[in-house]
């Protein structure tokens, strides 16, 4: 059974976005994982198991218009090969699955999907902070 864990959305200003969130929800950072060109920080707290996902691009220097800004809803699976093989017999063409590896360990394995209306819908291996 799938189970909903993060959605993401990209930020201009880490600092700002992060205050924001912790003051009117009391989201606190759960993990900071910074990378060349972006990072991610994933914000949750004790009333639920979903996280928000914010993305602060590093080379972006204008604010995102509505629209602009990429984002996700996010699915955890026990066996995202076999949902993958069944998604793509059915005929809903799910993208390739991907071996995230930033630093040479495979941190992540997902693919995309697109719902009905075009929304983007990430689906992990379940596993590590992916439960």
């Amino acid at each position: 059974m799938a189970k909903i864990i993060h959605s993401m959305i990209r930020v201009l200003n880490e600092e700002r976005s992060v205050a924001f969130y912790r003051d009117c929800f009391d989201l606190q950072v759960a993990e900071r994982l910074d990378f060349d060109g972006f990072t991610l920080i994933y914000l949750s707290n004790e009333e639920t198991g979903t996280e928000l996902e914010l993305t602060v691009n590093k080379d972006r220097t204008e604010p995102y218009e509505l629209g602009d800004g990429y984002g996700h809803v996010a699915f955890s699976v026990p066996d995202v090969d076999a949902l993958h093989a069944r998604l793509t017999d059915a005929g809903h063409a799910p993208r390739k699955l991907v071996d995230f590896a930033p630093g040479g360990e495979v941190i992540a394995r997902f693919f995309f999907i697109k719902d009905p209306d075009g929304y983007e819908i990430e689906v992990l291996q379940r596993g590590g902070r992916y439960l």
